[in-house]
């Protein structure tokens, strides 16, 4: 089924494609399970800011990049406002865009350092609910992008060493929506950018948790420090028992740790200047949090393996299940449902169960939706296999894949409307398998126009 570019406004709608029991073969395109379709929202190149010009693949610039939609995507957090007095149901989605493969992302493979700086980042999206349906809203009040050209401030133990103020968003990962009102961007592994950016000078300046609040416009993101310096996958916030707040942190790569901080004072915006970090040791289906030394902000990795904590196996996402009082936790290792004792997320130790059963394969992204269900989106970094990349949806021990990924791409993680009856998802890096270019992508997903890269995507999931 060839996809032809269609209106955001009206998005056209996938036809369900018959699952068998395994999963669906790699194709060019993608495909739903039986009784759900898929709407395409919003794909690289297309506006965020009210000013952004239109998308040319052809005639890229750093102006431009820095008001459009990222190259690559993956849903960070979903915040929910207040109610507005019209009863309109209103919603802000932040999608990070961690990477850029100049052999993907430009004419002739020729990277453009000063352009892909700012097709990284962050896109904070206005959602809203019309006719029973989610839409983007247009030039909307908190849209926004976040590049490496904004200026963030410091907080925290680091903040002295780092100055007021530093410029950039580098390579975030993930994130989270945190109960005092504010959204945390978890930055990745810089190093990448290094040798791309060197007017950046101080790799120090990365690396870190960004807060801000996502339903100002004109806030400044904050780099806090406290939650310590490493290559962060993803982060999940939730407050304790007695009012504090708690960030879980996931690090990059093979034999990454889990950390933990919880405040001194209580959940509020300003909390996470001063607490105290810990990491995750797993020992006998039970998890304990070893507390790290005040100064393990500054090398968190290194102070997490001399307090004996457990290398896990490439974590990737995170999410606090609120319903149920649990840490979900996903990976190489599969899909982990991590209980603090007596439901408190301070607590000192957790009971280590699963979530979906085996045979998932790699997991790229996980979280919790509003009727208990669980979203695990699979993740192949662009090595193609038999099978297409799913989404999966986990519910009474059991999961359903109910979406395949086009060739080549990854479920950059998935959330929930609300009320549940929306499904928001990330198609990242369709095409970008071993030996594709901008030229020869191994597929044009979702336009397959000629002449039109690939292009990552949010899309919604619904039944019908």
């Amino acid at each position: 089924m060839i996809l032809r570019r269609t209106l955001l406004a009206t998005p056209a709608l996938l036809p369900a494609v018959a699952f068998a029991q395994s999963l669906p073969p790699v194709a060019q395109d993608d495909s739903t399970a039986p009784g759900w379709r898929r709407a395409t929202l919003i794909r690289w190149g297309d506006r965020v800011t009210f000013d952004a010009p239109p998308f040319d693949p052809a005639r890229l610039d750093a102006e431009g990049a820095g008001t459009q939609f990222g190259w690559d995507a993956r849903i960070a957090a979903l915040v929910v406002p207040p109610p507005a007095a019209d009863g309109v149901r209103r919603a802000v989605l932040a999608v990070a865009h961690p990477t850029v493969n100049p052999a993907m992302a430009f004419p002739g493979g020729v990277d453009r350092p000063e352009v892909a700086s700012r097709m990284q980042g962050a896109s904070l999206l206005n959602l809203e609910q019309q006719g029973g349906r989610w839409i983007i809203v247009d030039g909307g009040f908190q849209a926004r992008r976040l590049t490496a050209a904004n200026l963030c401030s410091t907080s925290g133990p680091g903040a002295e060493i780092l100055g007021g103020a530093v410029r950039g968003l580098l390579a975030p990962t993930g994130g989270a929506a945190t109960p005092w009102g504010t959204l945390l961007l978890t930055e990745g592994d810089p190093s990448p950018w290094a040798g791309r950016l060197p007017e950046f000078g101080r790799g120090e300046a990365y690396g870190w948790a960004v807060e801000l609040d996502p339903l100002e416009p004109q806030s400044i993101p904050v780099k806090q420090t406290a939650l310590g310096r490493f290559p962060k996958a993803d982060a999940a916030a939730a407050a304790s028992r007695d009012g504090r707040a708690v960030v879980f942190l996931a690090e990059q790569g093979a034999g990454g740790y889990l950390f933990r901080f919880v405040s001194e004072g209580p959940a509020a915006p300003g909390a996470l200047a001063l607490g105290t970090l810990a990491a995750a040791r797993m020992q006998g289906g039970r998890l304990t949090w070893l507390a790290l030394p005040p100064a393990a902000y500054a090398n968190a990795s290194e102070a997490a393996r001399q307090a004996g904590a457990t290398a896990m196996d490439r974590p990737q996402g995170l999410d606090w299940d609120a319903r149920t009082n649990r840490l979900l936790a996903c990976g190489d290792f599969g899909a982990l449902a991590l209980t603090p004792d007596g439901g408190d997320p301070a607590a000192d130790s957790m009971a280590v169960g699963r979530v979906g059963g085996q045979g998932l394969g790699r997991l790229g992204s996980v979280s919790a939706d509003p009727r208990g269900r669980v979203l695990l989106g699979g993740l192949g970094d662009g090595v193609v296999g038999a099978s297409a990349q799913p989404l999966w949806l986990a519910e009474g021990g059991r999961a359903n894949a109910i979406y395949a990924a086009p060739r080549a791409a990854d479920v950059g993680g998935a959330v929930a409307s609300p009320d549940g009856g929306t499904i928001f998802a990330a198609v990242r890096r369709p095409g970008a398998e071993q030996g594709a270019s901008f030229n020869r992508p191994a597929t044009r997903w979702p336009e397959f126009a000629a002449g039109q890269p690939p292009r990552s995507a949010i899309i919604a999931l619904t039944r019908g």
